[in-house]
């Protein structure tokens, strides 16, 4: 019994520690942001993670849904990991975009993320691929870039 349960845990540390880390930003506008994070980024479509397909997070007891990860239908109370766009970011480094962010200034697109790593490593993409952008603000980071219609993106960290 007791070598039954130590292996079931290696097989769970091995399937947790092998996982993608995943960034999720979320989006006032899901089609835009696909043609921003697909066309101009040139980020390729990623699997969705098991621990996510799976819903791991909920079923081992983490206190509920995670606001950032509801839908901004409202009474839309369902959710599926799946949901969104999923794209890969770096080697072991998946973006989740989600929808639900508020629209900005002038009807300016907004992405909004609470990991500071994540925007940094788009930035750098932004940057790779020569596209127009502005750094408003270095601490909580936020940048403007141009998309693909020659709009203004809001990229913004949400600082604690």
């Amino acid at each position: 019994m007791v070598m039954l349960l130590v292996a079931y845990a290696g097989a769970m540390w091995m399937f947790l520690s092998s996982a993608p880390k995943v960034y999720t930003v979320m989006v006032s506008d899901l089609q835009n942001a696909q043609r921003f994070y697909e066309g101009l980024l040139d980020l390729p479509a990623a699997d969705v993670p098991l621990h996510y397909y799976y819903n791991y997070e909920q079923t081992m007891g983490a206190g509920g849904l995670d606001p950032l990860y509801m839908s901004a239908a409202p009474g839309n109370t369902s959710f599926s990991g799946a949901d969104g766009l999923w794209y890969q970011l770096r080697k072991n480094t998946q973006l989740h975009i989600i929808a639900g962010a508020s629209g900005g200034y002038k009807e300016r697109q907004r992405h909004v993320c609470f990991d500071r790593d994540c925007l940094e490593a788009l930035l750098l993409r932004v940057q790779s691929r020569r596209l127009k952008y502005k750094i408003r603000r270095d601490r909580p980071l936020n940048f403007l870039v141009k998309d693909i219609d020659n709009k203004t993106i809001e990229m913004a960290e949400v600082s604690n």
